[in-house]
């Protein structure tokens, strides 16, 4: 069916929406073979709170971007080449149901859908597309994920050092590696990941041990449904710190 759409005047057509709708600041979408399978507003878990997405599922990427008007206009465009990518379901917990994670070598996020069954319409076609990819490419799924950051509100005190309260002036940080948040003294190293930026970035004093020492396997998710968990410390244990407020 894909192949059937791809040089179609109605998949040409409503690519061209699209790529419409996120007017001249967003990328161009339409390339020869490129198929849009599907689109739709999710809610994706940001860093301050969750906030609604648009969509759009094509045979080889998945872009979102804010929605200013409702299929007319979005903007803060987003592409992921789909065979980066790889998904986990998670459990439902309180208000926060029907969700999954979207993990690639550079980000990682959780989104929510609205019913159980657009949720297993998105992963079964996600799974799908990438399955397709590989398979075409002869290429391996990806085995190395950025972690997805702990939200804001999860953390009143440092997730490392257990002792330092978030305040205004004493401000909440995210180490890249591990995703969790932690206070400035507990992260002021940097660190060269390469499949997330060309610079150091920052992380935290145990994962930058780790990282060193090349014990970095002992600090890898140790369960697919919720977020990216390292071994306490001792302690009981992109650009810097963007917020995604303003910059998703």
């Amino acid at each position: 069916m894909v192949d059937r759409l791809a040089n179609s005047e109605a998949n040409t057509r409503r690519i061209s929406i699209v790529e419409n709708c996120f007017g001249a600041a967003g990328q161009p979408l339409t390339i020869p073979g490129r198929v849009l399978i599907g689109e739709g507003v999710l809610t994706k878990l940001c860093r301050k709170k969750p906030k609604a997405r648009q969509f759009f599922l094509f045979n080889d990427i998945l872009v979102y971007g804010n929605i200013v008007i409702q299929k007319k206009k979005y903007n803060k465009q987003h592409i992921i080449p789909l065979e980066n990518v790889t998904i986990d379901s998670i459990q439902d917990e309180g208000d926060l149901r029907n969700g999954w994670l979207i993990k690639t070598p550079t980000k990682s996020f959780a989104v929510y859908a609205a019913t159980a069954t657009e949720k297993s319409e998105w992963m079964n076609h996600i799974n799908k597309c990438v399955s397709d990819l590989l398979s075409k490419s002869g290429k391996t799924p990806s085995n190395e994920h950025a972690a997805v950051w702990v939200p804001d509100s999860e953390a009143t005190v440092c997730m490392r050092c257990q002792k330092a309260k978030f305040t205004p002036v004493n401000r909440r940080h995210h180490c890249r590696k591990c995703g969790f948040v932690v206070c400035g003294p507990c992260s002021e190293k940097r660190f060269l990941l390469p499949s997330q930026s060309s610079k150091p970035v920052r992380i935290c004093d145990f994962c930058f041990e780790l990282l060193s020492t090349g014990e970095m396997a002992a600090c890898q998710p140790a369960r697919s449904d919720s977020y990216s968990q390292c071994p306490k410390s001792p302690m009981n244990d992109v650009s810097d710190d963007e917020d995604e407020d303003s910059s998703d």
